[in-house]
C-alpha cells in the first residue's frame, strides 16, 4: 500500500506528541502502576488522535484504517507497552463496532465523548472462565421494560479502574439458544457524574507481570440497570460484531509488535556498539550482528504481511486470515526478539531501568491477549480448510 504525505505528517505529529506529552512521564507511571488516562486522553482527543478512523459526524476525521495503522506505528514509540495498549483499547477495541453499527443515541452518548477524550472506555468480553472461548461468557443482560438488568463479572479489563463506560458483550438470550446468536454488545456506563454506577464494583486492580502503567481490573455487575437503547446494532448480533471488531484489535497488536521489535533491535544495535567485552564492541562479534540482521529481516517480512492485511481491510475485504497470521507471527516474533536482544545487554538487560527489560515483560502479553496463539492457529486452520474432520 502506497502511503501519502498526509500519512507521514500524521505520524510525525503523533511522534512529536508522544515525545512531549507521554515519554517524559512514562517511568513515573510505570512506578505508580497507573497513568492519568483522562488527562492523557483529553490531550489526545484535542489533537484528533482518538478519532482518526471514526465518522466526522461524531468528531472524528473520517479517514480509512491505513491512517489508523500509521498512528499506531507512532504510538509504538511510547517507551512502555501499557500506555499504547490503553490508547488502543479506546481507538481499536471498544469503539469500532460502535462506530460501524451504533445508533445515533449510542454514538452521541458514548462514541463522541470517547473521540474527544472526555470519556475513557474499556472492552468487556473476557471473564474468569471465558478468555479465549468468547462464546462461553456467562454475564447476562435480561430485559425489564425499557432496561436491561445486567449481572455477571468481567476479568482482565484494561482501563478498568478509570473507564467511564464499557463496550460489554453479554447474553441477551437464554442458554438453550445457539451460543453465537444469543449475545449482544451494550454500552454500559461505569460512572455517572464522576461517581460509580450503582451495582458496578471494581473488585480489584490486578497486579501484572508487565504493562505496569496500564490499570487492569476485575469488575462485578449486580442488578445494573442499563437502558435498552444502549444496545449496539441488533440484539443477538453481538458475537458477530465482536468477531468483526477483533480484526482491528489484532491488526493493532501486529503493528505495535513489529514496531516495538524494530525499536528494540535499533536500541540493541546502539547499545552493543558502545558496550565492549574482550577489547571490542559486542556488535563486532559476527554471531551478534548476523543475529540482529536476521531478526530485522523477520520484522520487515512481518510488516509486509501486516500491511497486506491492512490493505484488504481498507478495501472492504475480509482480512481475518491475514490479521490472524499477523497477530500470531508478531507476538511470537516479539518474544524471540526481546529474548535475543536482552541477552546482548548482559546484566543490564535484567535491570528494570533498561528498555529491553520492559519490552521483554510487556510484549509477552501479546501471545495471550486479544486471542491467544492457539486461537489464531485455529482461525487460520479454518481458512485453510484443514480443521479436524475436513479431510
Amino acid at each position: 500500500m502506497e502511503l501519502t504525505s498526509e500519512h507521514e505528517e500524521l505520524k510525525r505529529s503523533a511522534i512529536k506528541f508522544v515525545d512531549t506529552e507521554i515519554n517524559p512521564y512514562v517511568d513515573q507511571w510505570e512506578e505508580d502502576e497507573i497513568f492519568p488516562a483522562h488527562e492523557v486522553f483529553k490531550k489526545l482527543g484535542d489533537n484528533g488522535f482518538l478519532g482518526v478512523t471514526k465518522p466526522e459526524k461524531y468528531g472524528g476525521s473520517g479517514l480509512d484504517y491505513s491512517y489508523g495503522a500509521v498512528l499506531n506505528e507512532a504510538l509504538a514509540s511510547i517507551k512502555c507497552g501499557g500506555v499504547p495498549m490503553a490508547i488502543g483499547v479506546q481507538t481499536d477495541m471498544s469503539t469500532p463496532a460502535l462506530a460501524r453499527f451504533g445508533s445515533e443515541h449510542v454514538c452521541e452518548n458514548f462514541l463522541r465523548p470517547s473521540i474527544s477524550g472526555e470519556f475513557v472506555s474499556c472492552i468487556g468480553v473476557s471473564e474468569p472462565h471465558a478468555g479465549s472461548d468468547v462464546a462461553a461468557i456467562k454475564t447476562t443482560a435480561v430485559k425489564d421494560g425499557d432496561d436491561y438488568i445486567i449481572n455477571g463479572s468481567k476479568m482482565w479489563i484494561t482501563n478498568g479502574t478509570q473507564a467511564d463506560w464499557m463496550c460489554m458483550l453479554a447474553n441477551t438470550g437464554n442458554s438453550s439458544e445457539n451460543r453465537h446468536l444469543n449475545k449482544s454488545l451494550i454500552c454500559v456506563p461505569l460512572k455517572e457524574n464522576g461517581e460509580r454506577v450503582k451495582g458496578v464494583t471494581i473488585n480489584r486492580k490486578l497486579k501484572k507481570m508487565g504493562m505496569h502503567s496500564s490499570d487492569t481490573a476485575e469488575i462485578f455487575f449486580e442488578d445494573v440497570r442499563v437502558p435498552t437503547k444502549n444496545l449496539i446494532g441488533e440484539e443477538g448480533k453481538g458475537f458477530v460484531y465482536q468477531m468483526i471488531q477483533f480484526q482491528e484489535e489484532r491488526l493493532y497488536a501486529a503493528i505495535g509488535n513489529y514496531s516495538g521489535c524494530e525499536n528494540i533491535i535499533n536500541e540493541t544495535i546502539e547499545y552493543t556498539r558502545q558496550r565492549k567485552t574482550f577489547g571490542k564492541p559486542i556488535i563486532d562479534n559476527q554471531i551478534v550482528h548476523f543475529r540482529l540482521s536476521e531478526l530485522m529481516t523477520e520484522v520487515e517480512a512481518l510488516k509486509a504481511l501486516t500491511w497486506k492485511g491492512i490493505e484488504i481491510h481498507v478495501n472492504g475485504g475480509d482480512c481475518t486470515k491475514l490479521a490472524s497470521m499477523s497477530k500470531l507471527k508478531s507476538t511470537r516474533l516479539a518474544r524471540e526478539v526481546n529474548d535475543a536482544c536482552l541477552q546482548y545487554w548482559g546484566g543490564m538487560g535484567f535491570m528494570d531501568e533498561t528498555p529491553v527489560s520492559r519490552a521483554y515483560r510487556d510484549q509477552r502479553l501479546g501471545s495471550i491477549g486479544g486471542g491467544s496463539d492457539e486461537v489464531m492457529l485455529g482461525i487460520i486452520s479454518k481458512y485453510l480448510d484443514i480443521l479436524p474432520g475436513k479431510n
